[in-house]
């Protein structure tokens, strides 16, 4: 059954300039799908360098920050695809992609795995971790969800946070609840 990788998504132009997203990637057995929402520079990337890297981290203040505007991350070249890499990662796997299915909102690049390497131990579970994450996800969907829906999340969350967050768990979480507070107050005006 097909499941999804919540992970940071590495693509590389055709003039080499590497682009960080977050992104959930769809793994089925060896054929792992990303599908970018239009437009998106991750689309644009994989058009020009059907190429990938699908990076493992548990360090939520890259989730955070690429989704309140900071887009640079240290990178490393990847191994065995023209891409990089997260630098600092738990884990990787760089992909090539096999096919494309067209589609207006979210194109389908079916990619196969090149290589995947571990870097460093996963340290456990941690429900601030878990939290921050989907208010991510949130936080990347305002323009698509109610407002009772969201608010509604983010309460839920909220318990985690108070109880299991440690300093870069709150700040990721602080820069995402500031995302979330100026999208409803310039929706307002």
């Amino acid at each position: 059954m097909p499941m999804i990788r919540e992970c940071i998504v590495t693509t590389m132009s055709g003039g080499g300039e590497v682009h960080v997203a977050p992104l959930g990637i769809i793994a089925d057995d060896d054929n792992w799908i990303i599908a970018p929402f239009h437009p998106s520079t991750t689309l644009e990337n994989l058009r020009e360098n059907p190429h990938a890297v699908a990076n493992f981290t548990d360090d939520v203040l890259v989730f955070a920050g690429c989704l309140t505007g900071r887009k640079e991350w240290p990178t490393v070249p990847a191994e065995a695809v023209p891409g990089a890499r997260l630098a600092e990662t738990l884990a990787h796997a760089e992909l090539a992609v096999e096919s494309i299915s067209e589609d207006e909102l979210r194109p389908r690049f079916s990619c196969r795995v090149v290589k995947t390497v571990n870097h460093a131990p996963f340290g456990g579970m941690n429900r601030a971790k878990s939290a921050v994450l989907e208010a991510a996800i949130l936080a990347s969907r305002l323009k698509m969800l109610p407002r009772e829906k969201v608010e509604q999340e983010i309460g839920y969350l909220t318990i985690a946070i108070e109880k299991t967050a440690g300093p870069r768990e709150q700040e990721a979480w602080d820069m995402l609840m500031a995302k979330i507070d100026a999208f409803y107050k310039d929706a307002a005006q």
